[in-house]
């Protein structure tokens, strides 16, 4: 079976996110005072064979575990929908 797998990896909630700093300051600059605690992550989608989902979401687990995601100051959400 083929599947479809949405990774969204941000920052750990508490660490410093330089990237969401440069965002929030642009976005108040520009007049969007409304908004805050802007947290940039990144979003990685991949297809995956495996012989069921809970298949697929372990394989998936392991990639952000070992490559995709930092361990230390990255958390991962995976979402796994059948092609």
């Amino acid at each position: 079976m083929s599947f479809r797998v949405h990774v969204r990896v941000m920052p750990r909630t508490g660490l410093l996110d330089p990237q969401g700093l440069a965002g929030a300051h642009a976005l108040s600059v520009l007049g969007f005072a409304g908004a805050g605690d802007v947290r940039v992550g990144r979003a990685i989608e991949l297809e995956l064979a495996a012989g069921s989902r809970e298949e697929a979401e372990s394989e998936a687990r392991r990639m952000c575990e070992r490559l995709l995601a930092n361990p230390v100051t990255e958390d991962f959400q995976l979402d796994v929908e059948a092609r």
